[in-house]
């Protein structure tokens, strides 16, 4: 009898390890793994939430590197899909040829660089591109410091400045917006690859300027305050509207995800990418994101079912002045 009870217990065991072993793999084919910028976060963390509710077995996790991060953890292999604020880069596209790793890239939304000061500061009620320069380009490091050396009628008070780290697709944006070259800007400031970091920073600094996606300024509007920014036409400040028809210039960018054509090959990816188009619009209003056009979505839904890969810009560059249904329609050759 106990050797039968043995045996018995004996086969439970090796059932229930080659049980767990299965439900290993299984969990393994339903996870999808997203990495990458800190702007396209919430809103790729929303839409993972709306999915779970609707396919609760698929295990989606949102991690925020920065774009640059991403984009080296996607070219390994690491992760399905690569969250970005800036379009790839030659560079980037070369480390993903080398590991034979093809991709997919759909714009999802747009966004706009909020500029932003502590609501304890007075006297800044805009400031033009040009301040912005003068503030942010390698030459002022080490000797511009107080604000009056920006404008001569702000205080002489210490300068504290806060920004992404230079891994981030918005610090490429801003640089090369503002700077006039990717990469381009003063060392000595306060950099982290976590937004919420420098909203704290700021929020707490009267001295403190910084610039991070519109949508954080959003969801701590209680404890900043926008800078509207002069490109010419006059101090604009970024809002949906702004950010959707082009006048918030030239501080507005498209955001994207890049999907691994490999990992569009397993059902629980193929119907995530679909759920986020789908729903992408709804959702980047929710977060603070500035959505795409309903046309313009149909065309990136139309793009990801012919697997269509590759970029629709030119060396790691957004086009300004083009929309993006003229963008998608120019590779398609339309």
């Amino acid at each position: 009898m106990k050797k039968y009870f043995l045996l018995i217990a004996t086969a439970a065991m090796m059932a229930s390890c080659g049980g767990g072993k299965k439900s290993a793999e299984n969990n393994a084919a339903t996870s999808i793994k997203i990495d990458g910028s800190s702007t396209v976060y919430p809103l790729s963390e929303a839409v993972a939430e709306e999915f779970r509710t609707e396919q609760p077995n698929v295990n989606v996790t949102v991690g925020e590197s920065g774009t640059g991060g991403g984009f080296k953890k996607f070219s390994r292999g690491e992760t399905d899909i690569s969250d970005a604020s800036r379009p790839i880069t030659a560079e980037e596209m070369e480390a993903c040829k080398t590991a034979g790793i093809n991709f997919i890239e759909l714009p999802v939304a747009y966004d706009g660089l909020a500029v932003v000061v502590s609501k304890q500061n007075t006297f800044i009620d805009h400031i033009t591109v040009a301040e912005l320069k003068k503030l942010w380009e390698p030459a002022a490091q080490g000797t511009v410091k107080t604000w009056d050396q920006i404008r001569s009628s702000w205080p002489k008070e210490p300068i504290n400045l806060y920004g992404p780290g230079t891994a981030s697709g918005t610090f490429d944006y801003f640089t090369e917006a503002i700077c006039g070259k990717k990469g381009a800007s003063r060392g000595d400031y306060t950099a982290s690859e976590d937004d919420n970091v420098l909203v704290q920073g700021v929020a707490n600094d009267k001295g403190g300027l910084a610039y991070f996606g519109l949508s954080y300024f959003e969801s701590n509007s209680d404890k900043l305050k926008l800078v509207p920014v002069d490109g010419g036409n006059g101090p604009i400040a970024p809002s949906q509207e702004t950010v959707s028809n082009g006048t918030y210039a030239p501080l507005s960018r498209p955001m994207f995800i890049y999907v691994n054509t490999k990992a569009v090959e397993r059902k629980e990816v193929q119907g995530f990418v679909k759920f986020y188009i789908e729903n992408a619009e709804k959702l980047s209003k929710d977060v603070g994101s500035v959505p795409l056009q309903s046309n313009e979505y149909k065309m990136v839904l139309s793009r990801f079912a012919a697997k269509t890969t590759g970029t629709i810009f030119t060396e790691g560059k957004t086009s300004v002045g083009m929309s993006m249904a003229d963008l998608l329609n120019k590779q398609e050759g339309k």
